[in-house]
């Protein structure tokens, strides 16, 4: 807890900043898209959010947003299937991503980065070969399925904006799925096996817990999120590049959710943590474009945040340490 407040006090920090120097920061137009791409990556990051509390890592989430999302338009649009027939699918296909997945880690015993990052390589070639390398989008006739990403349900009266703040489809979906698995991770027998996988696997073996089940089911839920966001991505998007399309969006995953509190070590994270951490990404983003500093300064501000931010909960967890281990020597 003590970990997500420090990473709201740097979102909160960022905000007032960019703010104060421009004060178009808040009009209701700029924070309605902040809240939508905050909540597209906030769905990605909550998914790998698993895999790195079992002490894993997945870096193919990128390409599974890419091909996902390329296969969808590529059914819709070229093989004429219906919505539910091509959501059925490609949700399947991320499912059958995450299984293959943690089948070679877990029965094959690869070590995850290998694995995920013969992925990244694979799942981005198929999504090129699969259309030539052209580029795809939805026809108006899906203007109904493009609700999901680009929907306004309703509006937020706010004081401090120009106009009611829209509430875009995706912070409803990205909430929905935040508490559960908030619920999952925290309330639930699963999540605290998960948990303690990731601080001790071997003590966790010994103490009954299936590992290996374990570490299949948080890459098929990591998967099944970078599906989902695959399908709302390119819906947002509506001009699908397969060889675009997801590229780097794992390192902003790993990223947000390192920000927001979960150790690359195991055994730790918040899904709350990770959801403030990914706002932070979005609002540092959105400030560089809106305060006009070079675009290609983007991600050397990004990632000095990051490892600010790092260091600054390292040193402290340290300190924390040495006052604990000195009143217990007293």
């Amino acid at each position: 807890m003590k970990k997500t407040f420090g990473i709201f006090g740097l979102l909160v920090f960022v905000f007032m900043v960019t703010v104060s120097l421009n004060p178009q920061f808040i009009k209701a137009y700029n924070l309605q898209n902040t809240l939508r791409w905050t909540s597209l990556f906030a769905i990605i990051s909550i998914g790998v959010a698993f895999v790195i509390i079992t002490g894993g890592i997945d870096l193919s989430i990128g390409s599974v947003v890419g091909l996902v999302g390329t296969v969808l338009a590529w059914l819709l649009t070229q093989k004429h299937l219906g919505v539910p027939v091509s959501l059925g699918l490609v949700l399947l296909l991320s499912l059958g991503i995450g299984l293959a997945h943690g089948l070679l880690i877990t029965k094959v015993r690869l070590q995850p980065f290998v694995v995920t990052l013969c992925g990244l390589l694979l799942y981005r070639g198929l999504a090129r070969y699969f259309t030539n390398d052209q580029t795809l989008g939805f026809s108006d006739q899906f203007e109904s399925l493009r609700y999901l990403a680009t929907g306004k349900p309703f509006t937020l009266p706010l004081p401090f904006l120009d106009q009611p703040l829209p509430v875009p489809m995706p912070a409803l979906i990205m909430t929905a799925l935040a508490i559960v698995a908030a619920i999952f991770l925290n309330r639930t027998i699963f999540g605290r096996y998960l948990l303690a996988l990731g601080r001790n696997e071997q003590a966790a073996r010994y103490s009954g817990i299936n590992t290996d089940r374990m570490v299949l089911l948080a890459y098929v839920i990591c998967s099944l999120l970078a599906g989902l966001g695959g399908v709302l991505f390119s819906l947002e998007l509506n001009s699908i590049q397969p060889s675009g399309l997801g590229e780097f969006y794992e390192l902003y995953a790993i990223a947000a959710a390192v920000l927001g509190g979960c150790s690359l070590r195991g055994g730790e994270g918040s899904i709350l943590g990770v959801v403030i951490g990914t706002a932070v990404m979005r609002v540092l983003y959105n400030a560089i474009n809106i305060l006009g500093i070079p675009t290609q300064l983007e991600f050397a501000i990004i990632g000095l945040v990051i490892l600010g931010g790092v260091v600054a909960d390292e040193i402290i967890k340290s300190v924390v340490a040495s006052r604990r281990a000195r009143l217990e020597a007293e």
